[in-house]
This record gives structure tokens, sequence and C-alpha cells, in this order.
């Protein structure tokens, strides 16, 4: 049994989802994975579905029955391993935007480090590690991590990352139902929720490279959540 599970969420990854599943096993450290899918219409459970039987008590599905968003895709994984007891949580996309070689990294920065949170920084003390982006998807994304640590305080550079590792004990005192926000800002306000309860933040230098398979899902809307949901957690300070 691993102490580590890494939760996937996914929706139209077939180009991708046996790749990361192969890569993210490949690696020295024993991971288990968890893929959240949201009724992907492409086949990608079905592809998940035939790998468990290579990967049997390692691979598991969670079958969502609509696209929910990603928020509640990781709460779901979250709360699925709080059920069974694994001590680390890791988030990672699909796309291999997140190397499955930095998993173990984030992992040490927890079981070794004495992290009770590790985040996959792309932007530790004002370097950038982004390849494949344009300047105005890296802008949007840079000033915007700026702009959430300005108005919260939160002293983390890369607030808006999705390549995050959990202690199990921060994701049982967060008050998962609570949550508020289901797409970019997700990310921010469970780094926002962390800090307020006072757990230990690190960052974890990590290159992020765009996707070269299947479709992007960010949105203007997932935008306008993150910079309108930050002043809202500011103001509300959102209690435990």
């Amino acid at each position: 049994m691993s102490d580590a599970l890494v939760i996937i969420p996914t929706y139209n990854e077939k180009e991708n989802i046996e790749a990361i599943i192969r890569a993210t096993f490949s690696q020295k450290k024993d991971f288990h994975i968890l893929i959240v899918d949201d009724n992907s219409p492409d086949g990608t459970a079905k592809i998940v579905a035939q790998l468990i039987t290579e990967f049997p008590e390692k691979l598991y599905i969670e079958n969502r029955k609509g696209k929910n968003g990603l928020g509640t895709a990781y709460i779901h994984g979250f709360k699925w391993a709080i059920e069974r007891k694994y001590d680390y949580m890791i988030e990672m996309d699909a796309d291999f935007s997140h190397n499955p070689k930095d998993l173990e990294r984030l992992y040490d920065a927890c079981s070794k480090e004495g992290g009770d949170v590790a985040v996959g920084s792309r932007y530790v003390k004002n370097q950038v590690n982004v390849v494949n982006w344009d300047i105005k998807r890296l802008l949007l994304s840079y000033f915007a991590s700026k702009y959430v640590r300005f108005i919260t305080r939160i002293p983390v550079f890369d607030t808006t990352a999705g390549f995050v590792c959990y202690r199990r004990k921060v994701l049982e005192c967060i008050q998962l139902d609570k949550i508020k926000f289901i797409g970019y800002a997700f990310q921010i306000e469970m780094k926002f929720k962390a800090w307020k309860h006072k757990f230990k933040i690190k960052e974890v230098s990590v290159i992020f490279t765009d996707r070269t398979l299947g479709t992007s899902k960010m949105s203007g809307n997932i935008v306008s959540e993150a910079l309108f949901g930050v002043l809202k957690m500011r103001i509300n300070g959102l209690p435990k």
C-alpha cells in the first residue's frame, strides 16, 4: 500500500491518459493514481479501465456523470483518498504540463522537509519557468499570481499553481464541502485556507510545459472567477 495518491481529473484526455499513467508508475517512488473522469465522450475512461487490469490495486477511476468543474473533481478525489487513509495527495494534470518526474520532489517536500503543502511553482522568486505559452497567457498567469499575493497577503509566489501535494491532515482540517470555487480560483482558495489554518507551505521550483496534445480547458470565465474571487476571500477571510 502506497502512502501517496496522485489525483488526475480528466475530460477528453485520450491522447495523454495512458502515457501520463505509465510515466507516473515509472517513478522510483511507489505512487497510486486516481483518475476522476467527468464522463469524457472521447473514451478516456475506457482506456483507464483497460489499464486497471495491468495495474491492479494501484490505478483507480471514479466516473462522474457530468462536467462539473476542476474543483469538484479534486474534492471528490480528496474525499476518496481520505477514506482510504492515504497520507499524501497530489494534484496533477493529465496533459504533461506537470512533469511526473517532479512528483517525488513534491512528495519529499512534505514527507521529508516538513511541509504541509508543497506547491510545484512556476514563479519562485520571480523566475518564470513556463514553456510553450504565448506571451499573453504567460503575462496573465504571472500577474494573476502577483495580484492574488498582493490582495490576500499569502506568502506564495505561484498562487494559481495546480501541481500541489497536501498532507492528509490539511485536507481533513479544511472543510472541503465549504470550498466556494470550482474553477481557476479553486487552487487559490485551497492554498489560502491552508495558510489561514497556519499550515506550512513550501514551494518547489518546476518547469511548466503547455500541452502538445488535446485541448486546453482555460476560459475567460475561469479567469474572472479567480480575479473577483480573491477579493471575496480577502474581505471574508474564509473563516474556518
